[in-house]
C-alpha cells in the first residue's frame, strides 16, 4: 500500500495543463499527485482485419497524434516536477486497482458526454463513492454544460443552433490560474507503469512520411498554432465558414484546431476568450454562426443535440433522424471508400483523408453528399464509419452530427441540393493542382479533363500515360441520372417519414425498398459503367 494523501488525475480527453480544472483541483492540498494515462487495448492495439493500418476503433493516423499529445504532455509534466504514469487495460478495471494500491483520497477527471466513457466513469465513480473517495468531474471539453442547456430546454436538446445559441449565453471564462509546480507522485507500489510508447512499442510498424498526417499532436503544438492565428487579426476578423478554399492542402483555408480540440490540447474556453480579444482590436468582424467564434458554438450545439438524443449516432431508434431505404451496396462503399469512383475529386479528397488524416470541412461535404443522397444512396452510417476511423479530429458528437446533416437525416433537409463531384471541385481548383497532388496517376491530363477524364479522347488518355478503365476507374455511377434517382427516393422516404408521423417501421421500410426498385430500367442506368 502507497503511504499519504494522494489524488489521482485521469487524463482521457483534455490533455493539456493550461485551463484543466481536473488537474488544478486533484493537485489543491495533496501530498502527492497520480497523473495517469490508460492505453485502452479497445481503442490502440493492432487489428489485421480492419481495411487501414491501426486497431478496431482507430486509424494509425490519429493513434499516432494521440501518443505526441501525451508525449508533449509528458514532458510539460516533468517541467513542473511530475510525470505521467502509463497504464495498459480496460480503464475501469486499472483505474480502480489504482484506486485500492495508492491511498486515493481525490479522484479527479474531465467530464464525457461519449455514450463509452459515460459507461465506464458509471463504474468507476461507483467503486470511489463506497470507498469513500471525492470524485471531481468539471464540464470543461466544451463551452457548455450540455446537461444544463438541456434543463433549459424542458428536458429536451435544442434542435436549431439559433436556439441553441438563445439558450446557452456566455459560457464561463478559463482558468487565469497557471501551475508552476506539481505534487510529487507518490509510491505506485506493485502497478506496472510505463513511459509513453511509441508507435513500435505499441506492435505497429513505422509509417512512411508520405503516408502520414503532417499535423503533429500535443499542446505545445496547439498553443504555437493558436497564437499564429491570433497574430493574423485580420484573418480571424473576416473568416466566414461557408467560404474558404477546400482545395488549398498547402496551407489549408482553416485553423485546423479541430484534432487539438478533439484532444483537448486546447481549451475551447481560451481559443473563444483568445477570439473576443481579436475582435475588440479590430474594426469589424464577421459574427456567428459563420465566424470562428461561432465554429465553437456549433461543436458545442453538436455536442448537447448528441447528448441529449438516445441512439444518436445510428437511424434505428434515433428520433431526430429520418428513415431512409439506404442502398446496401459494399461495391459502391468499397470504391468510395478506397478512392475508386472515377470522379477525381471524390477519389483525391478520399486520399488525403487516407494519408493525412484530416479534410476541408467542404471537401468533407463533397464527399459525404456524394457516398449518401447526391450518388450512391448509400448508408451514412457506413461514411461515418470510415471518416470515424481515418479522421485524425473524429469527434463522436460532430462526426455523427455531420453525418446526419449531409445526408440530409436531420438538422437539414433541403435534398435537392447536391454537390457536383464535377463542378464544385472545379469552381476552387480549375487547374486540378488538388487531383495532380493526391492522384499523381491523373498528373499529366490536360486540364480541361482532368475532373472528368473518361470524357478525354483515347490519344489524349494515351498521351497522359492515363487510361480510364484500365489505370484509373470508369466512373461508378453517371452523375447525372444518379443524383436525379436520389432526389427521387429521398422525396419517396420523405413523404413515408411524414405520412406516419416519424413512426416508420422496418417493414415500411422494406415495403419502401421494394417499391424503388420496382423501376429496373432507372437502376440499371445508374450502375456501372462497365
Amino acid at each position: 500500500m502507497a503511504s499519504g494523501s494522494g489524488s489521482l488525475m485521469w487524463f482521457r480527453k483534455g490533455l493539456r495543463i493550461h485551463d484543466n480544472p481536473a488537474l488544478q483541483y486533484a493537485a489543491e492540498g495533496t501530498k502527492f499527485l497520480y497523473p495517469v494515462f490508460v492505453i485502452d487495448p479497445h481503442y490502440m492495439e493492432p487489428d489485421k482485419n480492419a481495411f487501414s493500418l491501426g486497431s478496431a476503433r482507430a486509424g494509425l493516423n490519429r493513434i499516432n497524434f494521440l501518443l505526441e499529445s501525451l508525449a508533449d504532455l509528458d514532458s510539460s509534466l516533468k517541467k513542473l516536477g511530475s510525470r505521467l504514469l502509463v497504464l495498459k487495460g480496460e480503464p475501469s478495471e486499472v483505474l480502480i486497482r489504482c484506486l485500492k494500491e495508492w491511498e486515493v483520497e481525490k479522484l479527479c477527471f474531465e467530464y464525457d458526454t461519449e455514450p463509452y466513457y459515460q459507461a465506464l466513469d458509471f463504474k468507476v465513480k461507483n467503486y470511489a463513492s463506497t470507498a469513500g473517495i471525492e470524485v471531481f468531474s468539471p464540464v470543461s471539453h466544451t463551452l457548455f454544460n450540455p446537461t444544463d442547456i438541456i434543463q433549459k430546454n424542458g428536458g429536451r436538446p435544442p434542435l436549431s443552433y439559433q436556439s441553441f445559441v438563445k439558450l446557452a449565453g456566455q459560457p464561463s471564462s478559463p482558468l487565469s490560474h497557471t501551475l508552476s509546480s506539481l505534487p510529487l507522485v507518490g509510491d505506485v507500489g506493485s502497478c506496472v507503469i510505463s513511459e509513453v510508447p511509441t508507435i513500435k512499442e505499441l506492435g505497429y510498424v513505422d509509417i512512411g512520411q508520405d503516408e502520414c498526417s503532417p499535423f503533429r499532436g500535443g499542446e505545445s503544438e496547439a498553443l504555437k498554432r493558436l497564437n499564429e492565428i491570433k497574430n493574423d487579426k485580420e484573418w480571424v476578423a473576416t473568416f466566414e465558414k461557408p467560404k474558404g478554399n477546400p482545395s488549398a492542402f498547402l496551407r489549408p483555408a482553416t485553423t485546423v484546431l479541430s484534432p487539438y480540440l478533439k484532444f483537448g490540447c486546447i481549451s475551447c474556453r481560451f481559443f473563444y476568450q483568445c477570439l473576443q480579444d481579436v475582435y475588440k482590436n479590430v474594426k469589424r468582424h464577421t459574427s456567428p454562426p459563420v465566424s470562428l467564434l461561432g465554429q465553437l458554438l456549433w461543436r458545442d450545439f453538436f455536442y448537447t443535440v448528441a447528448f441529449g438524443t438516445p441512439n444518436f449516432d445510428q437511424m434505428r431508434g434515433n428520433r431526430i433522424c429520418k428513415q431512409i431505404p439506404w442502398n446496401d451496396d459494399d461495391e459502391l462503399l468499397t470504391a468510395w471508400r478506397d478512392a475508386r469512383t472515377g470522379y477525381p475529386w471524390i477519389d483525391a479528397i478520399m486520399v488525403q483523408l487516407r494519408k493525412w488524416g484530416w479534410m476541408h470541412h467542404l471537401a468533407r461535404h463533397s464527399v459525404a453528399c456524394f457516398l449518401t443522397r447526391g450518388d450512391l444512396f448509400v448508408h451514412w452510417e457506413k461514411g461515418r464509419d470510415v471518416f470515424e476511423r481515418l479522421l485524425i479530429d473524429s469527434d463522436w458528437a460532430i462526426n455523427n452530427g455531420n453525418w446526419l446533416w449531409l445526408s440530409c437525416s436531420s438538422f437539414f433537409y433541403q435534398y435537392n441540393r447536391i454537390y457536383s463531384p464535377i463542378s464544385f471541385g472545379k469552381k476552387y481548383d480549375p487547374n486540378g493542382d488538388y487531383i495532380r497532388h493526391f492522384l499523381p496517376i491523373l498528373k499529366d491530363m490536360p486540364r480541361e479533363y482532368i475532373y472528368e477524364p473518361w470524357t478525354a479522347p483515347l490519344s489524349i488518355q494515351t498521351k497522359a500515360k492515363c487510361i480510364i478503365g484500365r489505370d484509373y476507374p470508369k466512373p461508378v455511377v453517371l452523375h447525372d441520372s444518379a443524383s436525379k434517382e436520389c432526389r427521387r427516393k429521398m422525396a419517396e422516404a420523405y413523404a413515408l417519414n411524414k405520412d406516419s408521423n416519424g413512426m416508420v417501421s422496418e417493414e415500411d421500410i422494406r415495403n419502401l425498398r421494394r417499391k424503388l426498385k420496382e423501376d429496373p430500367e432507372q437502376e440499371a442506368k445508374n450502375k456501372r459503367i462497365r
